[in-house]
């Protein structure tokens, strides 16, 4: 029987356990605009989860919506624009 407990230490280390890197928080913060349209859309659907929707909650979902195509929208054009131009972000 071979003792595995020598190679515990290599399986169970990850990349897990450290901060994030300059990229992937730059990623984030190009994103931020999309995650926080996307709250604001889930926060006016919760709200009529347990009642009928009024005319103004239907009003706050749709200008929700229309809010996350908006920074989704910036956020493709932006990328597609680094993409041609090959620039940073």
């Amino acid at each position: 029987m071979s003792n595995i407990v020598a190679l515990q230490a290599l399986v169970t280390a990850d990349g897990f356990d450290r901060e994030p890197t300059y990229a992937e928080l730059n990623a984030i913060g190009r994103e931020m605009p999309v995650i926080l349209a996307r709250v604001e859309l889930l926060d006016a659907q919760i709200a009529t989860l347990d009642r009928p929707a009024t005319d103004l909650d239907q009003q706050r979902i749709r200008r929700a919506r229309r809010k996350v195509l908006a920074a989704r929208r910036k956020l493709a054009n932006r990328s597609a624009t680094l993409t041609e131009t090959g620039g940073a972000a």
